[in-house]
């Protein structure tokens, strides 16, 4: 559904834009968590799509375990090719952390690098791990960046973007996301409460 895939996006890009804790590879994840968040994620679309104008707000509360679980198991394709063990956690007010093993090789040959470009000399697999802030209203979101890092070596937030725009394309967003722009939050999402293991999100 393409309302599951710009959700799944964004939660890929916060993932690989979000979070200096590592977590361990497993996680407390499971395939029952998966499908609770699966569910949750269904219901967060139906009610975009029936939401009246002017009812009562729903609130649907998700924890870290069933999306982290759900990326692991159930999102598919809707985690590009070349992010492996996306995962995500919210720290609370409003800062979410996450860490994603990424694929450099494949940002690092799409041009050509000068020996100042970090990138030139980053290969394989690395895990890439950032920290920062994700603050919603009225439908739109922003992120702003405090840290991120690269097999525990702390990068430019440049870095990071180069690699957010490339793991972001989409037919419809051929540059990526970028980091510093506000984004439109899908299925009627008025905002997203972070909290400490579990956000709210709010329709």
């Amino acid at each position: 559904m393409q309302v599951t895939h710009r959700i799944s996006g964004v939660l890929c890009a916060i993932s690989l834009a979000a979070g200096a804790a590592h977590l361990s590879a497993q996680g407390g994840v499971s395939k029952q968590d998966a499908t609770r968040f699966q569910i949750k994620l269904a219901q967060i679309e139906k009610t975009g799509t029936t939401l009246q104008k002017g009812t009562a707000a729903r609130t649907t509360q998700v924890t870290d375990n069933e999306v982290n679980s759900y990326l692991r198991f159930l999102a598919g394709s809707q985690v590009p090719v070349g992010i492996v063990e996306p995962m995500l956690r919210a720290v609370g007010n409003g800062r979410v952390t996450g860490r994603a093993i990424v694929d450099l090789d494949a940002v690092r040959t799409q041009k050509q690098r000068g020996w100042t470009d970090p990138l030139g000399y980053l290969t394989g697999r690395l895990p890439v791990t950032a920290a920062g802030t994700l603050t919603t209203k009225e439908g739109v979101g922003k992120f702003v960046l405090e840290s991120a890092e690269i097999s525990g070596v702390a990068i430019p937030k440049s870095l990071l973007q180069e690699l957010v725009s490339f793991y972001s394309r989409t037919p419809e967003t051929p540059a990526g996301i970028n980091m510093d722009e506000p984004f439109a939050l899908p299925a009627a999402i008025r905002e997203i409460r972070i909290g400490q293991g579990s956000a709210v999100v709010v329709q």
